[in-house]
C-alpha cells in the first residue's frame, strides 16, 4: 500500500506569511493550497504553485469560506447554490495560476468548518460535488471517508480519496475532535505514531484515550502545526522505513 502525505499550504496574505511553504514542499507529495477566501492572495497562488511544479508536488485546489478573518474555521451558512459557486470560483482561479506554472489543479479538498460541515450536511455535498464535476468530471475529491462528503462523491461518480490525520486527534464518532479541546492537536511523537498507525491499521487516535477507524489513501499534516516541518518530515521517513511508499494518488 502506498500514502499520499499532503500539507495545506500557501496560508499567508499579503505580507503575513503563515508557515514555511517552501520547506514543507520538500516533504509532501500533495499541496492543498488556498484560493483567496479563507487565506491566500494572488501573488501566494503564483508563488506556491511555481514552486510546487518545481518540486514535483501535486497541485490541490483548497476551497473554504470566504472568511479572511476567521481563516475559514467559522461555520458560516451558505445555499448550496451559493456554494457551488463560490467552489467553482476557487478551482478556476487556481486553476489558472497551476496552468501558468506548468501544471494544473489535480484534486479538490475543503479546508476547515467548509470540511466538517459538509461531511454532516449532504445538501452541501452535493454542492461541492457539483461544482468539481463542473470543472473537471474526473477531478477527484479529498475528504473523510465514511461522511457525506463520500456518499455525494460515489453517488456523481466523482472519484473519492479518503484523508487521515498525523496531527489530530479524533473523537469516538470518527471526526477530527475541536482544536479547543485539550489534547486535540498532537505533539511530533504521538503525530508519527498515529500516521504509523493509520497507515499499517487504519486506526487513529481519540480524543478520550480510545482509537477510532481511519481509511486514508493520504495522510494531512497541517501547515500551521507548530514545527509542521519537522513534523512531516519525522512522519515520512517513519513511513519510509515501515515499507509504506510515499506518493501523490492523482
Amino acid at each position: 500500500m502506498t500514502l499520499d502525505l499532503n500539507s495545506d499550504l500557501g496560508e499567508g496574505f499579503g505580507d503575513y506569511v503563515m508557515a514555511d511553504d517552501a520547506a514543507m514542499l520538500d516533504v509532501v507529495t500533495s499541496a492543498n493550497i488556498a484560493c483567496g477566501f479563507h487565506a491566500g492572495d494572488p501573488a501566494i497562488m503564483r508563488r506556491i504553485c511555481g514552486l510546487a511544479v518545481e518540486k514535483g508536488v501535486r497541485i490541490g485546489a483548497h476551497v473554504g469560506h470566504r472568511d479572511l478573518t476567521g481563516f475559514g474555521r467559522r461555520a458560516i451558512a451558505i445555499t448550496p447554490e451559493d456554494l457551488r459557486d463560490e467552489t467553482l470560483y476557487q478551482i478556476g482561479a487556481l486553476d489558472g495560476f497551476a496552468r501558468a506554472a506548468g501544471d494544473r489543479v489535480r484534486y479538490v479538498k475543503p479546508h476547515g468548518a467548509l470540511y466538517h460541515q459538509a461531511a454532516a450536511d449532504r445538501a452541501l455535498a452535493d454542492a461541492i460535488v457539483a461544482a468539481v464535476r463542473e470543472f473537471a468530471a474526473d477531478l477527484p475529491l479529498l475528504g473523510p471517508a465514511a461522511t457525506a462528503l463520500e456518499q455525494a462523491a460515489r453517488a456523481a461518480g466523482t472519484p473519492f480519496v479518503g484523508e487521515g490525520f498525523a496531527d489530530r486527534a479524533y473523537t469516538p464518532e470518527g471526526l477530527l475532535a475541536p482544536r479547543g479541546l485539550p489534547g486535540s492537536v498532537l505533539g511530533a511523537d504521538a503525530a508519527v505514531a498515529q500516521a504509523l498507525s493509520i497507515a499499517r491499521e487504519g486506526k487513529a487516535t481519540g480524543v478520550d484515550g480510545g482509537t477510532v477507524a481511519v481509511s486514508a489513501v493520504s495522510i494531512c499534516v497541517h501547515g500551521d502545526t507548530p514545527a509542521a516541518v519537522e513534523m512531516a518530515r519525522r512522519i515520512r521517513a517513519a513511513l519510509d522505513e515501515s515499507g509504506t511508499p510515499v506518493r501523490a494518488f492523482a
